[in-house]
């Protein structure tokens, strides 16, 4: 089968939508699958060198919407040239020029699926300071949105919460088809001294064991709550580990302003966005993971942490807490400076021999749940009841 993934950006940097497009292609590649990518990215990006998928970046694209005016001559010469078309996340030109090109075509149509990544998540609609991308949002599903939604042959959904979840915000809603695939992350490569290394020369100041938040430094990822919630204990007079924020975002406003609330505590330290070797390094060697992010559709760090064997400590408003909080596999709160006290606390005064019984459990919740190849066998049944070429 020859599949087509639509996005508007592959940047890394943006979000998990690009990571989690990287990762189904990997999987879909142990099948007779092949993956190409339309994006609206600059074909001069840095961050699509050595990409190993066919990609056809058409940018680069203007405005907030990431209009890309090459875009729609594209899929109207190559549209009809592929079996089945992912659309990957929604409110960006993408969605309107393939919902345009492909409602028009008469024959050769390929099947069509939509994949929301947690972009129809009712916080999105509701959260304070987003009360004009909700108007926004509002206005787009009414224009354009709605339409591809409901027309397309079907959706996915990583987890049946993200299902549940989208059918809140918006009328019209009436997809076809609702498809619980999931999504998985690739089994991290084996501990070595060298990813220590690299994690410690990367993280100057870390003395000792110490909780890691990675993930972007934005207000939706609850990261304020770690920090006020982290000092609250210390000045309680609990004895914590050190605390490490990583990921991208520490430039920004909102970064600077998580640096000043961490003010002279020498315990928070922030290396910046880790990658490769630092990476893996973080979450072997940490106690713990921690997200309690306001919404998380799926949360691949979160899943990162659990194929390290590492428990996690999250919000409920990270959409896979069901699967960890049955497994065994971490601890679970309010998205609220109190919530996260209480994740913090519960999990300092948790006896060792239980802390060991849980990082065995989070491997076991990823093996069972959140694998490439039990996700990409669950995408396949689902693109074969309309594609019959699949092998």
């Amino acid at each position: 089968m020859r599949l087509l993934h639509v996005i508007s950006g592959l940047d890394p940097e943006v979000g998990g939508t690009s990571q989690a497009l990287r990762t189904m292609i990997q999987g879909f590649s142990q099948h007779a699958v092949i993956n190409e990518v339309v994006s609206l990215d600059d074909p001069q990006a840095a961050y699509l060198r050595d990409t190993p998928f066919m990609i056809h970046a058409v940018g680069p694209a203007k405005s907030a919407w990431q209009y890309a005016p090459e875009f729609l001559p594209w899929l109207k010469k190559y549209l009809q040239n592929y079996d089945a078309v992912i659309v990957h996340g929604l409110w960006h030109y993408h969605t309107y020029g393939i919902y345009k090109v492909w409602s028009q075509l008469k024959a050769d149509k390929p099947a069509l699926y939509v994949m929301p990544h947690g972009m129809l998540d009712p916080w999105f609609q509701r959260a304070a300071g987003r009360k004009l991308k909700a108007a926004r949002n509002w206005l787009f599903w009414k224009l354009v949105e709605h339409k591809l939604i409901n027309s397309a042959t079907g959706l996915l959904f990583t987890c049946e919460t993200e299902k549940i979840m989208a059918r809140k915000p918006f009328r019209p809603y009436s997809p076809k088809t609702e498809n619980v695939v999931g999504l998985g992350v690739e089994y991290p490569p084996v501990f070595t001294l060298e990813m220590q290394e690299t994690f410690l020369e990367t993280c100057r100041g870390l003395t000792g064991k110490f909780l890691l938040f990675i993930s972007r430094i934005d207000p939706k990822k609850g990261v304020d709550l770690v920090i006020k919630a982290y000092r609250a204990l210390k000045l309680s007079g609990v004895d914590l580990p050190q605390l490490v924020i990583a990921g991208p975002g520490l430039n920004t406003a909102f970064g600077q302003e998580m640096v000043k609330l961490a003010g002279d505590d020498k315990a928070i330290l922030f290396p910046g966005m880790l990658s490769g070797n630092a990476k893996w390094g973080a979450f072997y060697t940490c106690e713990a993971f921690v997200l309690p992010s306001h919404q998380e559709n799926f949360g691949i760090a979160v899943v990162e942490a659990l194929a390290c064997f590492k428990p996690v400590l999250i919000s409920d408003q990270v959409n896979i807490w069901r699967e960890i909080d049955n497994g065994d596999a971490g601890l679970i709160g309010e998205d609220t400076e109190e919530g996260v006290y209480n994740l913090l606390d519960r999990w300092i005064k948790m006896p060792a021999g239980q802390k060991k019984q849980m990082e065995l459990s989070a491997r076991r919740v990823f093996d069972t749940h959140f694998t490439v190849s039990q996700a990409s066998k669950n995408m396949l049944r689902v693109l074969n009841q309309n594609v019959p070429v699949i092998n």
